[in-house]
């Protein structure tokens, strides 16, 4: 791969990401100012790498799309791709698999933001010199991604490295001892 990418392509598994924050963190559904601001992603993404980012939200839509959120994901930079399917099929994760194949085929560089492991194998596909990320929840993170870090695949917190959140959340991580203020637990 010759030159450098132009772009970063940021992938977001919204279903993933929004199931995982309600079921697994606050164990209920996010109210708005709880849920992650999407934008800071997008500025996250064109920092992280020094170039552009194009953000591509997909989302199920099966029976009706949720405009107000379409207009807002277009507002801010993304572009939104809501997918309909059978019951039985999981649309999202097929959609995303298809498009981590088709950016194979172009120079550029991805960050995909899930915890799900259904895209390890067409991220392991994308380790050929160019730059790939995993964004999630560390804690929540597949495990089958722990074997890319030895191939050059980079992982990021949605929260703590990220930082798309205005309020923290209620999660329990390992805290390095550098890190530890016991006021916070006080």
């Amino acid at each position: 791969m010759g030159e450098e990418p132009a772009i970063t392509y940021v992938l977001v598994d919204g279903e993933n990401i929004d199931a995982t924050l309600g079921t697994s963190i606050l164990g209920r559904r996010p109210r708005p100012e709880e849920r992650p601001r999407w934008e800071r992603l997008l500025q996250f993404a064109q920092e992280l790498w020094g170039q552009p980012a194009a953000g591509l939200f997909f989302l199920s839509a099966n029976n009706e799309l949720p405009m107000p959120f379409i207009q807002a994901l277009v507002a801010i930079g993304y572009r939104p791709v809501p997918l309909s399917g059978g019951s039985n099929e999981k649309v999202v994760d097929i959609a995303i698999q298809r498009t981590l194949d088709e950016i194979r085929r172009r120079h550029a560089d991805v960050l995909l933001v899930s915890n799900d492991g259904d895209f390890v194998d067409q991220v392991r596909d994308l380790l050929d010199g160019r730059r790939v990320g995993v964004v999630g929840f560390q804690e929540f993170r597949s495990n089958a991604f722990l074997p890319l870090a030895a191939h050059g695949l980079s992982t990021f917190d949605l929260e703590y490295e990220v930082q798309a959140f205005n309020e923290p959340l209620p999660r329990v991580r390992i805290i390095p001892i550098d890190d530890f203020d016991p006021a916070e637990f006080l």
